[in-house]
């Protein structure tokens, strides 16, 4: 492969490979799929109980309004709660609902079966490859990450 198209192949393997993993696990869902501005929002709210809409926009890079109309649909299925910030009543906390923590963790443990199961069939040899650029991957990620951020 030419060096040139190297990053272009990293992309679409790492796109497919989670495009499949979504898509295996939303068929064994017994509640209706969520998008995913959705599933990244309730991730991020779990994560930072008491975030404000205006900072998870941020952190999403997304639209205020956006962010907040996710929110509205979060907390219509239960997955969210919204509460005036105490600080500023302008503002607006999202909490995690106990249906969200419990959708997340299901989420998690099937997404973590499936991989392991993957995973394990693949030969030693590929076992020890994806191991060996879990390390760049992270560094890949870092360094993206960075640069949404800027200086």
């Amino acid at each position: 492969m030419a060096t040139d198209e190297f990053p272009d192949s990293l992309a679409a393997a790492l796109a497919g490979v989670q495009r499949t993993i979504r898509r295996r696990l939303r068929g064994t869902l017994a509640t209706p799929p969520l998008r995913g501005a959705q599933v990244e929002l309730l991730r991020l709210v779990a994560a930072r109980p008491g975030i404000r809409v205006s900072d998870a926009a941020k952190e999403l890079y997304l639209a205020g309004n956006s962010v907040s109309t996710l929110a509205h649909q979060l907390s219509r299925a239960g997955y969210l709660r919204r509460e005036s910030d105490p600080d500023d009543r302008r503002s607006t906390l999202l909490l995690p609902t106990q249906a969200a923590a419990s959708r997340l963790n299901d989420w998690e443990a099937r997404r973590s079966a499936l991989v392991r199961e993957r995973v394990a069939r693949l030969t030693d040899e590929d076992r020890a490859a994806l191991a060996a650029a879990l390390p760049a991957l992270r560094r890949l990620a870092r360094n993206l990450r960075e640069e949404e951020e800027g200086p």
